[in-house]
């Protein structure tokens, strides 16, 4: 029966005969990751200035806080990434990677997804219930739910660090698999399967929600008509940016993690099909990555008091002090608009 279940979950017997081209694995990926991370930390540093100058009063806020934090924690794993990939340093690091801050970047990732479900959420309620205030009361509520969040994806991660437990050598460090027990290959692949319902629930939920948003944007058009026009149009560009970060970050990501996570975890791909969804899942790695880079651009273009922050700050050798957001807003933050 031992024989029979190591059989069943295991990382592949033939990896040590299985190789691929190094020019991708070691060269191209390290230098795309590396125009991310000069960008990323650039933008998200700057937005994380400008965001904790800013109160957490609404829901709004509060999740847009917790999502640049998780951006920011991603962005610090690329360094160990680029030089894992590139081979710069020594196996012993390759070794850090797969237990640490490889789990520490899907950790954050899907920390992101489900703050973003959560912001399309409170757009929702915004576009639906105009004029609600948050109460110090709810305020507390979105800070308990945001807590709850990070404590929920950090249970998930934890036993796949604590379990990547085998001793580590030169030759097993190349596949992060190999370093796993055999309940943390099976625990592996139980989180890949929780961590898909997160993505897909959550896509589901913000497709649903700006429909719904849609229709009572149009049903106000519709009264307004000409004066809705102009501000129909600036809706539909916000609509665009969200659901183009889902698709083009995320998407194409979880239709290639099963498959590959099978790959990793079962002996039933030849070769040629491992390392076919190898890069296949290193390519749309690399687009989920670009998340953090893009959510910035999130931030600008829904959040007033964000964009007031830091128009304020980049005007500010101009002596223009009436951009400034702290103490002259009121209400939710957002645009006019609910989106």
């Amino acid at each position: 029966m031992a024989m029979k279940a190591t059989t069943q979950f295991s990382p592949s017997r033939n990896d040590s005969n299985c190789t691929s081209d190094s020019r991708i694995s070691q060269v191209i990926f390290p230098l795309l990751y590396t125009f991310l991370f000069l960008v990323g930390i650039t933008m998200n540093s700057l937005a994380m200035w400008v965001f904790f100058k800013i109160s957490s009063k609404s829901y709004f806020i509060i999740f847009l806080k917790n999502t640049v934090i998780s951006d920011f924690l991603m962005i610090l794993t690329f360094p160990f990434k680029i030089l894992s990939d590139a081979k710069l340093v020594s196996w012993v690091l390759r070794g850090f990677v797969c237990q640490v801050t490889q789990v520490v970047f899907y950790f954050t990732m899907y920390i992101s997804i489900l703050f973003l479900g959560l912001i399309t959420i409170d757009r929702y309620q915004k576009a639906t219930s105009p004029f609600r205030t948050s109460s110090p009361r709810s305020l507390l509520a979105a800070k308990v739910l945001s807590s709850a969040v990070w404590l929920a994806m950090f249970a998930l991660s934890l036993p796949n660090m604590i379990l990547s437990n085998k001793k580590k050598t030169p030759r097993n460090v190349r596949k992060c698999a190999l370093l796993k027990s055999e309940f943390g290959l099976v625990w592996h692949e139980i989180v890949n399967y929780i961590c898909q319902l997160i993505f897909w629930v959550n896509l589901a939920v913000i497709v649903v929600c700006y429909i719904l948003i849609s229709k009572e944007l149009y049903k106000s058009y519709k009264r307004t008509r000409c004066t809705g026009k102009a501000s129909k149009k600036t809706v539909n560009l916000k609509v665009f940016i969200i659901i183009a970060v889902f698709f083009v970050c995320f998407v194409p990501f979880h239709f290639t993690r099963i498959p590959y996570t099978l790959s990793q975890t079962r002996d039933v791909f030849d070769c040629s099909a491992r390392n076919a969804l190898f890069y296949l899942k290193e390519t749309t790695l690399w687009l989920t990555s670009l998340n953090a880079c893009l959510d910035p651009f999130i931030y600008f273009f829904l959040c007033k008091s964000f964009r007031k922050s830091l128009l304020d700050m980049l005007c500010k050798h101009r002596a223009v002090s009436g951009l400034g957001a702290q103490g002259k807003n009121e209400g939710d933050d957002s645009d006019e608009t609910p989106l």
